[in-house]
């Protein structure tokens, strides 16, 4: 029985009746995966990095593509071992911040509203985003905020960095097949950024600035 048949007999206790391609691509970043299908087949196809995970955490990874593809609302032992893995990833991963004012804001952020207790993530400046402001990558531990912000002031930048080290902080929590990133407990911190209401009406005006008309936090 190979990895997939074991993933799926694992959640449905019957063998699989479709053809199974998997495929590790260089072009995903380090521990992304997607699947698709059709009626005859499902295709997996995964970052190079997770050829060196443990076979235990490869069927969590392929019980939680194959729960979201059929939408089970099931849980299994691998599947939390491979969430634990996700979440604890950023632990090995080498850091790279690519910009002194990225670096500055990161050093305010963490001192301010964390005490200086995280580990810098690696941090970047990404495309102008006509929606997202900022994005945290769990599985890179990777921050990317908007060009937008280049030339921003200091505390949209540092609002904006905090919103997403957030994310570092809290993870996210898996329901069936479905992972909520922006929790209860998420949102009540993120209104402890100073003058929280009035620096979210400054990034409104300051993406529309940019002909931004909405935007939605990563």
């Amino acid at each position: 029985m190979n990895i997939i048949q074991k993933a799926y007999f694992g959640l449905y206790n019957k063998e699989i009746d479709r053809e199974v391609i998997v495929k590790y691509s260089g072009k995903f970043s380090s521990y992304n995966a997607n699947v698709k299908y059709t009626s005859r087949k499902i295709e997996f196809h995964l970052s190079k990095d997770w050829r060196g995970v443990s076979e235990e955490i490869r069927i969590g990874l392929f019980q939680h593509l194959i729960a979201k593809l059929f939408k089970t609302k099931r849980t299994t032992m691998n599947m939390d071992m491979y969430e634990y893995f996700v979440k604890n990833i950023h632990i090995a991963l080498p850091k790279k911040v690519e910009d002194a004012t990225l670096q500055a804001s990161f050093d305010r952020v963490n001192d301010d509203y964390f005490d200086g207790l995280f580990d810098k993530p690696s941090i970047g400046w990404g495309s102008k985003s006509k929606s997202q402001l900022g994005l945290y990558d769990y599985h890179t531990d990777k921050i990317r905020m908007s060009a937008i912000f280049k030339n921003a002031p200091d505390e949209l930048i540092d609002c904006v960095m905090y919103h997403e080290l957030l994310h570092k902080k809290h993870k996210f929590k898996s329901t069936g097949t479905r992972s909520h990133h922006h929790t209860r407990a998420f949102r009540d911190d993120e209104h402890n950024f100073k003058d929280y209401q009035e620096i979210e009406k400054k990034l409104s005006r300051w993406a529309a600035k940019h002909r931004i008309k909405s935007w939605f936090w990563g």
